[in-house]
């Protein structure tokens, strides 16, 4: 006869089973990735350093300058608030603008010319100007005109900001040009960029080709 099985108290789980077995990365490998990654960064920072300092050295970029040389409210700059007209206003405005660009490598390409005239934050007028590619050391004239009536909504604020500027015969009218240009490098044409310029004008009111106030030149801010 075969042996008794012995009696067993309690339950019976069968054999311990091993715990699985883990892979360990040592901290080595971790080290010469971040020395890797550091390095690689480290790398690409100098070469567009160099990249950046060989463009100055071969072209001396400077900064495009706007300014507005000449500004005039011709006969009118005038407010309705009658039914009939339902708030517009009349405006005959005219600027002359240079664009200056000083630099003996670089020309650009302007390939749209928008300018916005505001007055008390409201937009009353937009032109669009013809577009044009200016050479190196070149100094270009836009003479934009603004001409025509406009619904804007007055404040009582604004209003009364209208009728100071009125009697001293000097408004102060915001323009804004929106642009496209693209810069040409010896034969080759960098992408297009979209800047805007803005100028902050004191406009004399001229009336039968006389004024009291002489419009000052005025340089404008670039933004993007």
């Amino acid at each position: 006869m075969g042996e008794k099985q012995p009696h067993l108290n309690g339950s019976f789980y069968g054999p311990s089973v091993p715990p699985p077995s883990r892979s360990y990365r040592s901290r080595g490998d971790d080290c010469c990735l971040f020395d890797f990654l550091f390095q690689l960064i480290g790398s690409v920072a100098v070469v567009a350093g160099l990249a950046v300092l060989v463009f100055w050295l071969i072209f001396h970029p400077s900064r495009v300058k706007f300014h507005v040389t000449d500004a005039s409210l011709i006969t009118q700059f005038n407010f309705t608030t009658t039914t009939t007209n339902n708030n517009m206003l009349y405006y005959n405005l005219y600027l002359n603008v240079t664009i200056r660009n000083p630099n003996e490598k670089i020309g650009i390409y302007y390939d749209r010319i928008e300018a916005n005239a505001f007055y008390v934050g409201q937009r009353f007028s937009t032109e669009a100007l013809a577009p044009f590619y200016q050479g190196h050391k070149n100094t270009t004239v836009l003479s934009p005109a603004f001409k025509g009536q406009q619904l804007v909504l007055l404040g009582s604020n604004e209003l009364s900001v209208l009728d100071s500027e009125k009697s001293l015969g000097v408004f102060d009218i915001h323009v804004k040009f929106y642009l496209w240009i693209r810069f040409r490098l010896g034969n080759v044409n960098t992408c297009r960029i979209k800047p805007n310029i803005n100028c902050d004008l004191k406009v004399p009111l001229t009336s039968n080709g006389n004024s009291t106030a002489v419009f000052e030149i005025t340089k404008c801010d670039i933004g993007f």
